[in-house]
């Protein structure tokens, strides 16, 4: 595997398990705010999942493209940061793939 493609990698996969871990935070933030009226919860989560969540698009965008994935594998992998858990299977799926030297 390159280098470059390498590095990107060992990047993305960080960013996939922050994501992924924030994400479910963010969950628990809403059922606090919808179950038990602590709107503070998503006031100060929210904001910071999102910019958590640039940060991964942005990886997952570089190693996109210096593996050159297809379009669909990419929105795909951009996809699994919105729904929570997903964003762990696709670090697998990815990482897998990558080191294999296979197509996302």
């Amino acid at each position: 595997m390159p280098p470059k493609v390498a590095g990107a990698l060992a990047r993305y996969r960080i960013a996939a398990f922050i994501v992924g871990y924030a994400l479910i935070v963010l969950c628990i933030a809403i059922v606090l705010r919808y179950g038990f009226g602590v709107d503070q919860a998503v006031a100060i989560w929210g904001p910071i999942h999102g910019v958590l969540y640039i940060g991964y698009v942005l990886l997952a965008f570089d190693l996109a493209y210096k593996d050159r994935w297809s379009l669909v594998g990419t929105l795909g992998v951009l996809l699994a940061g919105v729904i929570p858990g997903v964003s762990f299977v696709a670090e697998r799926i990815v990482h897998r793939k990558v080191v294999a030297r296979q197509k996302v």
